[in-house]
């Protein structure tokens, strides 16, 4: 039975994340809108928007200890790439091939996390590296009818124990394991796996060392 969940649907607003937390009450509440004029990613990167695209942040409260948190946005990013049959670029872009597609942004304060995701449905003429999830205009109904998907299996992965989340299946979409990559600041060293807390595993010249997402930017893959 799907969790309930409050629904705000807008045409336009600055950040879905930002009506998200103004208008959460206590119980889950997934807001919609087809354009952000200043959607964010993750450490304030500004989100390049498609002709048809989606913006959707998801507030609920996150019943986990804090040293848990840093898996939502995996949990959340994984759950997409299911939905969307797409890959995943740790810690939080959604891949078609080399091109991205969409991202995850969790923002949590006094146990309240909100979860965002920038989807680009449609782009006929994209810049270099960047897509959309299909090859046609799905209309202006499919980012509200992905959304509620997303969120209907967003909620229930976050009702199970910590220790439950579905590392297996992030790895095996994850296209960042095996490449070697560069990040900020200066380092560099080739990816072997994902750590049960969701920390990426690299080999690096000085030996093994595990990254977490809210300790370093940019990591790409080595030109």
């Amino acid at each position: 039975m799907p969790t309930p969940y409050s629904v705000i649907r807008l045409d336009e607003t600055e950040s879905t994340q930002d009506v998200a937390r103004e208008h959460f009450a206590g119980t889950p509440l997934l807001v919609v809108a087809a354009r952000q004029t200043a959607g964010r990613g993750r450490s304030g990167a500004i989100w390049e928007t498609a002709p048809r695209a989606v913006g959707l942040s998801l507030a609920t409260n996150l019943e986990w200890e804090p040293a848990r948190w840093p898996l939502v946005p995996l949990i959340s990013g994984v759950v997409a790439a299911e939905l969307l049959d797409c890959t995943l670029k740790w810690p939080n872009d959604l891949m078609m091939g080399e091109a991205k597609i969409g991202g995850i942004l969790v923002e949590v304060a006094d146990a309240v996390a909100v979860i965002g995701m920038g989807l680009n449905l449609w782009w006929p003429d994209p810049p270099p590296y960047r897509s959309g999830v299909f090859r046609e205009d799905p209309g202006p109904e499919a980012g509200l009818g992905l959304g509620n998907r997303w969120s209907d299996a967003v909620i229930r992965a976050l009702a199970m124990p910590p220790s439950e989340w579905p590392h297996d299946r992030f790895v095996a979409r994850c296209v960042s394991i095996g490449q070697t990559v560069t990040w900020d600041p200066g380092g560099a060293g080739t990816v072997t796996g994902v750590d049960g807390d969701g920390s990426l595993v690299v080999e690096t010249p000085a030996g093994r060392q595990t990254l977490r997402a809210g300790e370093i930017r940019h990591v790409r893959p080595a030109s």
